[in-house]
């Protein structure tokens, strides 16, 4: 299954550590419990454990959930560190997050960043 995510409304990373044993339905409630957003919405919803090498992606389709689990083989995320935080990301910015960047870039690079992830 190839989605593409480039037309979702909004893009939320969940900053600080997400215990990454949770599945679905825990995703979801950490969502609406935690941070007063709707799982349901046409919103993608990132979150990352303590190792910062892998991720997970929680996205409603219409019909269900999905739920992407990436582990990176060299590197780590930039992931911001303020548990209490919900961040609505750019394109650009979730570009830059995936890969590895940090998503603070200097006016230089991010006028020079093209695209869309």
């Amino acid at each position: 299954m190839k989605q593409d995510f480039t037309s979702v409304q909004n893009i939320y990373i969940i900053c600080g550590k997400t215990d990454m044993r949770k599945g679905i339905d825990g995703l979801a409630a950490l969502i609406q419990d935690s941070f007063k957003l709707d799982p349901y919405s046409d919103s993608i919803f990132l979150f990352s454990g303590t190792s910062k090498d892998r991720y997970k992606c929680l996205y409603f389709d219409g019909d269900g959930f999905a739920i992407l689990y990436k582990r990176l083989d060299n590197g780590k995320l930039q992931w911001p560190k303020d548990e209490k935080e919900v961040r609505n990301l750019s394109q650009k910015e979730l570009r830059w997050l995936l890969e590895g960047l940090s998503l603070q870039q200097p006016k230089a690079i991010a006028k020079s960043a093209k695209g869309v992830f």
